[in-house]
């Protein structure tokens, strides 16, 4: 275990921020980006409740469970909504020989699916956990993945009827008091109003939705466990692309990026900085506009106007980052340090093609506007349909575009700043009433402020000294963090908090590897956001978290 933090004389010191919590903390541990303290399970809810209390950490941002060869372990990542920099960990150690510890969801929601993965996958129970069952495999699945006694060469196929049993029953009972007159509807896992492999287990009664399941873990590809086997500095910064095939790939090489980078100590030019910056937000403009163009279809069918003019966009700005990165999609252009390469020569013609997109921008947007936003068919299917709550949404974790539709002012490149962000002006977009029509509306005022960092950063660019364009520092050939070493750090990606939480152990691989996908807590408050409402605002909800399957099940 790290060492504890002592004090000059010897005692142990109580970092301020896990003060709320003291009486119930044995030890302390310093990690990378917060104080942690080490709790015993049946004190767990206890710690974190006075944590969220009385030291104001209301956003479980995430859980991170691994083993070690002397026991089980839990970390629950606290930050705050008001500050993100703001951070401290809960660490609960349990024995090897019986993994058994007690559910944090009593005190946060969130904490309910992150404690199922962990269960699922590394064989953690959490007792008094509201629903604890597997999240990602199907619950007759043979042992837990990432556990070192797991055997791979078990028989894992089982008939559905086995799998899933009385599904509908058992939601009913869980949802409603009318289980004996309510309908089992699948949606999915096959269903393009799923945006992805997802299925949704949902109860009606008439045309209300009595409960709704969601069912992911379709297209799990063991992204953590891949990372954990490539190399910090050469290996790694390919996979974080395919957790977005939305577009906002480099958004989550950024991810990456600045967790290593601090793991590593590793500093970033400025120019490189500035590089980074613009084309982050050309790939949120990339990843929004598919959310807007694919929501026009899902509420309104509008496939020929809204969803074509959507996709031009995305091809406008496609063409931009293939010019600068040599990729469409799967961009792998952030290297550690920097970027792989400079902007393209000439470099006249690059500034021309970048400015020619942002001044035809807002005229454009104003045309999308007009088709769904002033459309009377959205406005009668999103406006108080989906209401998320603000302190719903924070319970839930939620972040991004669905927190700010719920009126939380919560942006890291604000908040918690990287890259070149506080160098520059722009406006965190909120809006206040929770519902489809303010996520939605979000999204479109976002590219806007999107295109107005992009010009910022071209002008600086434009203007940048030849002799100081230093796109990537000297990195180590090989990078070798100090065993015990952890850390979590997250940016602002396109569905909202990216973090990565890794664990190093001396070698030039990650000994743990987490990824906090944004969508996975997002989706999670799916089930409050539709229970009582009507079938088709189930797809209008589900459509406005924008959610993308490859960072839910990862």
């Amino acid at each position: 275990m790290p060492d504890q933090l002592s004090e000059p004389d010897g005692s142990v010191a109580c970092p301020s921020v896990l003060e709320p919590a003291s009486e119930f903390i044995t030890a302390y541990e310093d990690h990378s980006n917060a104080p942690a303290g080490r709790v015993a399970p049946p004190n767990l809810p206890a710690a974190l409740s006075a944590l969220k209390t009385d030291g104001e950490f209301d956003h479980l941002a995430c859980v991170t469970a691994q083993e070690y060869t002397d026991r089980y372990e839990t970390i629950y990542h606290l930050r705050s909504y008001d500050d993100p920099t703001r951070e401290a960990s809960v660490v609960v150690p349990v024995s090897r020989d019986k993994p058994r510890s007690v559910s944090g969801a009593s005190v946060f929601r969130t904490a309910d699916w992150h404690e199922r993965e962990a269960y699922d996958l590394v064989g953690i129970e959490y007792e008094e956990h509201p629903n604890l069952r597997r999240i990602l495999l199907p619950e007759t699945w043979q042992g837990h993945p990432l556990s070192a006694a797991f055997d791979q060469d078990q028989p894992q196929i089982v008939p559905l009827r086995e799998q899933d049993g009385d599904i509908h029953g058992a939601i009913a009972q869980q949802q409603t008091d009318t289980a004996g007159d309510t309908m089992f509807l699948n949606i999915g896992p096959h269903h393009p109003a799923t945006h992805g492999v997802m299925h949704l287990k949902v109860t009606l009664d008439g045309e209300t939705v009595a409960g709704v399941d969601p069912d992911i873990g379709y297209i799990h590809r063991c992204e953590e466990q891949m990372c954990e086997q490539g190399t910090y500095r050469y290996q790694i910064m390919p996979y974080p692309d395919r957790w977005d095939w939305s577009g906002g790939g480099l958004l989550n090489e950024y991810a990456y990026a600045r967790v290593a980078e601090d793991l590593a100590d590793i500093s970033v030019p400025d120019y490189a900085k500035i590089i980074r910056t613009m084309s982050a937000e050309l790939s949120r403009i990339l990843a929004h506009m598919l959310a807007i163009g694919a929501y026009a279809l899902d509420v309104s069918g509008d496939f020929t106007a809204t969803f074509m003019y959507a996709i031009q966009e995305r091809e406008r700005v496609q063409e931009i980052l293939e010019e600068l990165t040599g990729q469409r999609l799967m961009f792998n252009y952030f290297r550690l340090g920097g970027v792989v390469w400079d902007l393209p020569d000439p470099r006249e013609a690059f500034f021309e093609l970048v400015r020619e997109f942002l001044d035809g921008l807002p005229d454009r947007l104003q045309d999308i506007h007009t088709l769904t936003t002033g459309n009377e068919i959205i406005q009668t299917r999103t406006i108080d349909t989906g209401v998320l709550p603000a302190e719903t949404a924070k319970d839930n974790g939620v972040t991004g575009p669905v927190a700010r539709g719920s009126g939380i002012d919560y942006d890291l490149r604000r908040d918690d700043p990287y890259g070149y962000y506080d160098e520059l002006d722009w406006n965190v977009i909120t809006e206040p009433d929770g519902d489809n029509y303010s996520r939605f509306l979000v999204r479109l005022r976002e590219v806007e402020e999107s295109a107005k960092i992009i010009a910022q950063c071209i002008d600086l660019l434009e203007d940048w000294p030849e002799d100081d364009r230093t796109v990537q520092s000297n990195v180590p050939r090989t990078i070798k963090p100090d065993d015990d070493t952890e850390i979590y750090r997250a940016v602002e990606a396109a569905k909202g908090e990216l973090g990565i939480y890794i664990r190093a152990d001396g070698t030039e691989t990650p000994a743990r590897f987490k990824i906090r996908g944004p969508s996975f807590s997002n989706l999670q408050a799916l089930p409050e956001m539709a229970t009582g409402g009507q079938l088709p605002d189930l797809i209008a909800t589900l459509g406005s978290l924008d959610t993308i399957m490859g960072e839910v099940d990862r």
